[in-house]
C-alpha cells in the first residue's frame, strides 16, 4: 500500500457532519500518480518511491523547445520504455540491461517518498483509493510569496505608540543594534525581509472524506500554497 501521494490544491470549502457541524475542509486533487522509480538501499543507498503527477504535453515542431511546460527529450527518456537513440543502440548492442521504466507521459510534478516501496511495481498507479486506510496526513507545500515584509506582518510585531511623541515611525521595529560590546547583530535577529515562499508542512490533518471517482482527498483545514499549487501527502506518524 502506498504511504503518500501527489496531489494539487483545488480550494476550501466547507462540509456538514452527521450532527450538523460545519467542517472546513481543503480539496486537493490526489492522484493519479504514476511510479517512475523505486529506489533501493543496494543501488542507491536508501530506500524510497518515485511518484510523478500530471503528464506534460510534448512539444510540437513549429513551437520552441525550449518552454518549461513542454517536455524535454531528457524528460521523455526518464518515463519511456524505449527512446531511440545512438546511445541506445550502442548500449544494447554492448547487452546492457537497463533499470525498468514505467512507460507513461512525462511528468509536471515529480518527487520520491522515502519509504518502503510495499509491493509497488515501476509503471504502477498509486490512486487516492490507496489512501482508505490512513487517517491522517501531512502536507508539504510551498506557501504563498508575500515579497519583501516588514516587522508587524512578518513577525506579528505590535507596531509603536500613535501619538505622544512617535513620528511617523509607528510600523517600524524599533531599535536591532547592540552596545559597544559585542556591537553587533545576532543572527536570527527577527527583521523585516523575504516572507513567504518556503517549503511548508502541515502536520496530522485528519481525513474528512475520499472521493474515489473524482480523485478528490479532502483534509480537515488549511493546507499551504495557492490554488492549483502542488502538494505531498504523507501518511502522518503523529497518531
Amino acid at each position: 500500500m502506498a504511504q503518500g501521494i501527489l496531489g494539487r490544491k483545488v480550494g476550501m470549502t466547507q462540509i456538514y457532519d452527521d450532527a450538523g457541524a460545519a467542517i472546513p475542509v481543503t480539496v486537493i486533487e490526489a492522484g493519479p500518480c504514476h511510479v517512475l522509480q523505486l529506489r533501493s538501499p543496494e543501488r542507491d543507498g536508501y530506500e524510497a518511491v518515485q511518484l510523478g503527477f500530471l503528464d506534460k504535453r510534448r512539444p510540437r515542431d513549429n513551437q520552441r523547445r525550449s518552454r518549461r511546460s513542454q517536455a524535454r527529450r531528457s524528460e521523455r527518456g526518464h518515463v519511456a520504455s524505449r527512446l531511440e537513440s545512438k546511445r541506445a543502440r550502442k548500449r544494447a548492442a554492448a547487452g546492457v540491461q537497463l533499470p525498468p521504466k514505467a512507460d507513461c507521459e512525462p511528468k509536471q510534478f515529480i518527487r520520491e517518498l522515502r519509504c518502503s516501496a510495499g509491493g509497488l511495481q515501476v509503471g504502477q498507479q498509486v490512486t487516492v483509493r490507496d489512501l482508505a486506510e490512513i487517517k491522517a496526513v501531512d502536507v508539504t507545500g510551498t506557501s504563498k510569496g508575500r515579497g519583501f515584509s516588514g516587522v508587524m506582518r512578518r513577525h506579528n510585531f505590535s507596531g509603536q505608540r500613535a501619538t505622544h511623541g512617535v513620528k511617523k515611525v509607528h510600523r517600524h521595529g524599533g531599535s536591532s543594534g547592540m552596545s559597544a560590546c559585542p556591537s553587533r547583530t545576532f543572527r536570527g535577529k527577527r527583521m523585516s525581509g523575504q516572507y513567504g515562499n518556503a517549503r511548508t508542512t502541515v502536520r496530522n490533518l485528519r481525513v474528512v472524506k475520499i472521493d474515489e471517482e473524482h480523485n478528490l482527498l479532502l483534509v480537515h483545514g488549511a493546507v499551504p500554497g495557492p490554488n492549483g499549487g502542488f502538494l505531498v501527502i504523507r501518511a502522518t506518524n503523529k497518531l
